[in-house]
């Protein structure tokens, strides 16, 4: 017998977890159908539920939700008695972006320099993948001391909120004892880390109108006003000359106590350029984890190729702005709303849309599964102890989650760590991450069932 079976056995695991993950990254899965086909995404809300089913969960569903989106829930019944356990990941994807900076195919699981890439190896097919070692490695070694429900959503990436209106509108499906969200990540490779907050997010297209086409710059330019040019000015309002977010109302001075992030490390993390500043003031956590943040995602306007001396009659910008805990982001949407349409310079025509929201997330990280993961993270982790950390971006579930089941203590844990690169080209996963926090979790469950029987 070794010192850790059940280490021991998801190490062995590991070369299939592999070719799982290659499968399930194979699926172009964005959750938009301007970007990819339906048909990718319902491909892999199949193979995931395919992949329940041969683990014996029962009841196994393709849940049709309010958004359009397909989320795949399943059901392992655990001893009599035993707590409930529900385990989250999501399936869709970020866009691949621009294809021809990746190193290697997007959609293709590729291992270079020690790493899995490909979209989605992190964020968050790589997180189902944890959760399956987990129970598997725990089947092999005596079975699994929980009941254990199992959530995948369809459309995380695109903030719709699919999944949230379906849970409320059946509210027994997904009720458990804890719960623990797979779609966080450590503070950094080696170092075992829960999330303790979460910004919540609203995202909203601006469009500005000013002529009714656009006009020979040469002819009218000078007086004819330029709706890029407004656009432009609006954008820029929502930040003061240090680069920090300056939206009328809304507070932008709240601090982040607790572990912290070195400048030097946060501008190796994000590849900054050398000699390019840092935005904002206070530190890096507050910055990213206590403070609201705006960024400007897209801009439709005439584009460089092709352009022709004119003066642009419309324009439109999709803007995404974080909101952290202690803020809500409904009224954050108000306050956002009410700024642009204060600065749309030379009256012209502006119109705004909400097309997400997600409130904000703050955990109880004092609660009695977050002592039984600190003590399964040290023997996944060997000589480290757990922190807690903020996140910068949001999971919109975790709010609806806490409404449903206000006595379920929900845990965030995962594979995004800095390295990964989620949302951006050449994402990857670092297989040790994938194997330790597979550890993890499954000692998590151990100590959760035997807490909740003493």
């Amino acid at each position: 017998m070794t010192a850790n079976p059940i280490a021991e056995t998801v190490a062995s695991l590991m070369p299939r977890a592999k070719a799982e993950l290659a499968e399930l990254v194979a699926f172009e899965s964005v959750a938009d159908p301007a970007v990819a086909p339906r048909s990718e995404c319902e491909a892999a809300a199949n193979w995931v539920a395919d992949a329940l089913r041969a683990e014996g969960f029962q009841d196994v569903a393709l849940l049709d939700t309010p958004d359009g989106s397909q989320s795949v829930y399943g059901l392992l019944p655990g001893p009599e008695g035993a707590p409930t356990v529900l385990l989250y990941a999501h399936y869709d994807v970020q866009p691949k972006l621009d294809e021809a900076a990746w190193i290697s195919p997007p959609f293709e699981l590729t291992e270079r320099d020690g790493r899995w890439y490909g979209r989605g190896a992190a964020d968050c097919k790589g997180g189902f993948i944890m959760h399956l070692l987990a129970l598997r490695a725990l089947k092999a070694n005596g079975g699994v001391p929980v009941s254990v429900k199992v959530i995948v959503e369809g459309s995380e990436e695109q903030g719709t909120g699919g999944l949230e209106r379906y849970a409320e509108a059946h509210p027994d499906l997904l009720a458990a004892d804890t719960i623990v969200i797979g779609d966080a990540g450590n503070f950094r490779v080696g170092l075992p880390t829960v999330t303790a907050t979460l910004r919540g997010m609203t995202m909203i297209r601006v469009t500005i109108d000013t002529l009714a086409g656009n006009l020979h710059s040469g002819q009218f330019g000078g007086a004819a006003p330029d709706a890029l040019a407004a656009l432009i000015r609006v954008l820029d309002s929502l930040r003061a000359e240090d680069g920090s977010t300056v939206i009328e109302g809304l507070d932008g001075d709240t601090t982040w106590e607790g572990l912290q992030y070195p400048d030097a490390d946060f501008r190796k993390d994000a590849k900054v350029l050398d000699g390019v500043d840092l935005i904002g003031n206070g530190t890096v956590a507050d910055r990213i984890w206590a403070r609201p943040a705006v960024t400007v995602i897209g801009i439709d306007c005439s584009p460089v190729a092709g352009a022709t001396p004119s003066v642009p009659a419309s324009a439109r910008a999709q803007i995404s702005l974080r909101v952290p805990p202690g803020q809500d982001a409904a009224e954050a949407t108000k306050l956002l709303f009410a700024h642009i349409e204060k600065h749309t310079p030379w009256n012209a025509r502006v119109s705004i849309e909400q097309v997400g929201q997600g409130q904000p997330f703050l955990a109880d990280v004092h609660s009695p599964a977050y002592t039984a993961m600190a003590d399964a993270m040290r023997v996944a982790y060997p000589g480290q102890e757990m922190q807690a950390a903020g996140m910068g971006g949001s999971i919109p579930l975790c709010n609806t989650l806490a409404e449903l089941y206000p006595s379920a203590e929900i845990l965030l844990i995962g594979l995004s760590e800095p390295d990964a690169q989620i949302h951006a080209v050449n994402e990857s996963v670092s297989p040790q991450e994938l194997e330790r926090l597979s550890v993890a979790e499954a000692h998590f469950l151990v100590n959760y069932a035997r807490s909740r029987r003493a």
